[in-house]
């Protein structure tokens, strides 16, 4: 650009050509592609059209099996997102700064809001002086600037922005503060013994800490959220950002999950770096009915923590597979209910129910299900009613709760009444 600056200064031409230039830049789209908050990999920042980054190439073959396999990283480990079971560890307790995958806990408290119905992804969020003052990885909104919860949530997965953590964080609770201490008690409510948080976004702060096994922990309760999976394995994007009125811009946003790219089922999850926690990733993928979740911290690299990451997910798939024994929400048997009104429900699985098996042993897995001899109302939907209970051969090896699907009141004495004489006809 200097040398043609330079020719047209040459030639005379100089702010000409500065106005057409201007001119073109004002139609363009900005496309951000951030890494993460501080990077020695270049965040972009340019003026172009949505030409997509050179994928990593990432290792294709098979591992040999657990023994003696290690990581390029301080800590790792590979869990199966269905039964929680530990497939590989490599020191996963131990407590490091998690940078940007901080984000996934951010995430999971705001969707488990949208459940309840305490918020919806429509919801119009205006964006405070803090939230935009946030550094690293943004979209880059303005102090007052109203964007819906979805879009936030968008940059949150896609683009690791941190305003969008600051400003959903507030709107959820009203203050980052006090989201922060939500944060630790959902952690302490999954068994997250090696955590703490202190921001909402894992921009580098003093006791601010997480281990491989707690961010599997909460990633597989993240990924519970099928509305996530939208977003997850959106490659690249464009949002509206600014003031309306004064400069708005569209907002290019490419995934800083390369897995999503170059990994066969990748579905997630987040991605995250600082100087001082170096690369980090949880990635999830599923193969048919089972889903992995590998998480990576410390790495060296960028492309090493996805190569990590790929490795670890080939040794999973290769060497296990999955029995799903029943959907969310399915119904799994009817049963009475004394005095009830309604008299009989459905007993449902509360989450998917899957068994971990090694290659080769599906065909011995089997469920059997024990409904409670006496239930009596009223009753709440989500009350425990039974058990499925798991089988490898003869033996059991599981059980899983079944409960209530609907509310249960108290019959009236005429609904008893009527129940009693239709029996006696």
């Amino acid at each position: 650009m200097l040398r043609h600056t330079e020719r047209f200064l040459q030639y005379g031409r100089k702010t000409a050509y500065l106005l057409v230039a201007a001119l073109i830049i004002g139609l363009l789209p900005i496309v951000v592609y951030a890494e993460d908050e501080f990077t020695d990999e270049p965040i972009l920042e340019m003026i172009s059209t949505a030409v997509e980054p050179e994928p990593t190439v990432l290792p294709t073959s098979i591992t040999g099996g657990a023994v003696n396999m290690t990581v390029d990283a301080k800590s790792a480990v590979l869990i199966d997102a269905g039964s929680g079971t530990v497939l590989f560890d490599q020191n996963s307790h131990e407590r490091l700064p998690p940078a940007s995958v901080t984000k996934v806990m951010t995430m999971l408290l705001i969707m488990e809001a949208v459940e309840r119905g305490q918020m919806n992804l429509d919801d119009k969020v205006t964006v405070s002086e803090k939230a935009a003052s946030m550094g690293g990885s943004q979209m880059y909104m303005e102090p007052g600037e109203q964007q819906t919860l979805e879009t936030l949530l968008k940059g949150i997965v896609i683009a690791s922005a941190n305003d969008a953590c600051v400003a959903a964080a507030e709107y959820h609770s009203g203050t980052v503060e006090i989201f922060v201490e939500n944060m630790n008690k959902k952690a302490k409510e999954l068994g997250m013994v090696d955590t703490n948080f202190v921001n909402t976004n894992g921009l580098p702060v003093a006791n601010h800490y997480s281990s491989a096994y707690d961010i599997a922990l909460m990633s597989k309760e993240l990924i519970k959220h099928e509305k996530l999976q939208d977003w997850f394995k959106v490659w690249m994007t464009n949002i509206t950002v600014g003031l309306p009125g004064k400069k708005q811009t569209e907002l290019g946003l490419t995934n800083t999950n390369r897995l999503i790219k170059t990994y066969p089922g990748a579905n997630g999850i987040k991605t995250g770096f600082t100087q001082e926690a170096g690369y980090c990733l949880s990635a999830s993928a599923v193969k048919d009915d089972l889903n992995l979740i590998a998480v990576i911290m410390g790495s060296p690299t960028s492309k090493i923590r996805f190569a990590e990451a790929a490795k670890l997910l080939d040794y999973g798939f290769a060497n296990y597979d999955s029995v799903k024994l029943a959907e969310k929400g399915e119904p799994m048997g009817k049963i009475v209910i004394e005095k009830g009104a309604p008299d009989m429900i459905d007993a449902v699985a509360p989450e998917q129910i899957s068994i971990l098996v090694k290659k080769g042993e599906k065909d011995g897995i089997r469920g059997e299900l024990e409904l409670n001899a006496k239930i009596s109302a009223p009753i709440t939907m989500g009350d425990k009613i039974g058990e499925l209970v798991i089988y490898k051969q003869d033996k059991e090896i599981a059980r899983h709760p079944l409960v209530a699907a609907e509310n249960v009141e108290k019959a009236g004495l005429m609904q008893i009444y009527f129940r009693m004489l239709k029996t006696l006809i």
